[in-house]
């Protein structure tokens, strides 16, 4: 197993559950991407290069799936948490029930075309 998928299994729910609902979302869209384990979080590659990470903040309570081109994203600006950053942007999850699968995906096709 690598730490990345060490990383995604060690959560205590409900983050596992979300994250491991969000890594299949994001396999199936882009069989290509690739999942690897930087800044000691599980960080996707797309064609060779940082595409979107999770990160499980236990003590705020949430899962975040940050976009590395995330300002540059039109689909659901709505649901765009950006916080004072000027490249990246993430969507927020607390809950299995808050993911929008319809809208990762349109969120995740639109990054694609990015690279």
């Amino acid at each position: 197993m690598n730490p990345a998928e060490e990383y995604i299994l060690k959560q205590p729910e409900p983050y596992r559950s979300i994250l491991m609902h969000l890594q299949v979302l994001i396999e199936q869209t882009i069989p290509e991407i690739e999942l690897k384990y930087k800044w000691q979080l599980p960080f996707y590659y797309y064609k060779g290069k940082p595409f979107c990470y999770f990160n499980a903040s236990h003590k705020k309570e949430f899962v975040d799936v940050g976009f590395v081109k995330g300002t540059l994203i039109k689909k659901h600006q709505e649901y765009q948490i950006t916080e004072k950053r000027k490249k990246m942007m993430s969507l927020r999850y607390q809950s299995l029930e808050m993911i929008a699968d319809l809208v990762l995906i349109d969120v995740l096709n639109d990054a694609v075309r990015l690279y």
